[in-house]
Formats: structure tokens, C-alpha cells, sequence
């Protein structure tokens, strides 16, 4: 199973290969923006094994981010 969460773009780093930096809450990594090449700083995207493969809205990013916590409140639910 694959799992891309949610980051928004803090700001752009041009050159051969178009990156970006990414905040995942107080967390921040160098990701590829290659696939998503109109996306600007400010904007979320959804970042998988550090390549950002699609732009989102906050509204969205707010329900990953809800739907990620349910799933790990559960977790302990389990046997």
C-alpha cells in the first residue's frame, strides 16, 4: 500500500530539477515538484516517497489529515 500525505509548499528552488521545500506539519524535506510544475509556494501537495504527485486544496489536505488521525485513533482498537 502507498500512502502520500499532505504538505504545503513553503517555497521553490529552480534549476535541472524543479524542487521545492515542503512543510508536513513542523517537519520540512526537499521534495520534487517535477509532476506538478504549476504548483507555487503556499499551495498543498500530496508527496509520496518524496515526489509531490498532485495539487490540493487546504479543505482537502484538512480531511487527509482528519482521516489520518481517525486511522491512528483506531489503531489501538485493535486486538
Amino acid at each position: 500500500m502507498c500512502l502520500g500525505v499532505p504538505g504545503r509548499i513553503l517555497d521553490l528552488q529552480e534549476g535541472p530539477l524543479r524542487l521545492g521545500r515542503v512543510a508536513f506539519g513542523p517537519t520540512v524535506k526537499e521534495v520534487s515538484l517535477a509532476c506538478v510544475p504549476e504548483a507555487v509556494p503556499g499551495e498543498w501537495v500530496v508527496v509520496h516517497a518524496g515526489l509531490a504527485l498532485e495539487r490540493l486544496d487546504e479543505a482537502e489536505a484538512r480531511r487527509v489529515f482528519e482521516s489520518l488521525a481517525e486511522l491512528e485513533a483506531g489503531w489501538g482498537e485493535r486486538p
